[in-house]
């Protein structure tokens, strides 16, 4: 099975919506969603999405020919969001399915959305994180995401704080490094970004 990064779809928002109800407390509505996915200008919505492998020895863009139209050939896996504006990639959003948790798939919608943002010329990232959620502190970190703050009651739920996480700046160091990472990530998830076929 090969796994797939590609833009959200309208079609995609039911599914997304389910794994939006088992991920979160407060899940987004679906008129949220299809904004997002018609401001295109600023906002960048992906999915992943699972693919057989029809022919093993393809090249990873033989297999987007192969695999090319809005059929999907698979089921949606997790998804991802972020806001580009005036330099900033503010990461909105990353949701896995509960059945595909531990293999590397939250990562690996965390470096394409930063991958997405060096490419799109922003200059640093941020994202907020339940202080609870020490996991997904962990995964931020190893991406040199910093705690620079702290949002109180901010989640509506319980009232929880949130951690304001920053990493700076996106330059062509960082970039580098960003490659390394996935690099070892592709260790564990055979990959491909649809924006890149690589």
């Amino acid at each position: 099975m090969t796994t797939v990064m590609r833009p959200m779809r309208m079609e995609d928002i039911p599914t997304v919506l389910e794994m939006d109800r088992l991920s979160f407390p407060t899940p987004w509505s679906a008129r949220t969603y299809e904004f997002e996915i018609r401001n295109r200008d600023t906002s960048h919505l992906v999915v992943l999405e699972q693919r057989e492998n029809a022919v093993s020895r393809l090249s990873p863009r033989a297999l987007l020919r192969r695999w090319s139209g809005n059929n999907t050939s698979g089921p949606l896996i997790g998804y991802g969001g972020c806001w580009l504006i005036a330099g900033e990639a503010h990461i909105s959003t990353i949701a896995v399915h509960p059945d595909y948790r531990g293999r590397g798939l939250g990562e690996l919608l965390l470096v394409g959305m930063l991958q997405r943002a060096l490419h799109l010329k922003g200059e640093y990232s941020v994202l907020e994180v339940r202080v609870s959620n020490v996991t997904a502190q962990a995964l931020y970190r190893k991406h040199e995401y910093e705690v620079v703050g702290r949002r109180k009651g901010y989640y509506r739920d319980n009232s929880e704080d949130a951690l304001l996480m920053e990493v700076r700046p996106l330059d062509a160091a960082y970039a580098e490094r960003l490659n390394h990472r996935l690099h070892a990530l592709r260790q564990r998830v055979q990959y491909i970004d649809q924006f890149t076929a690589k």
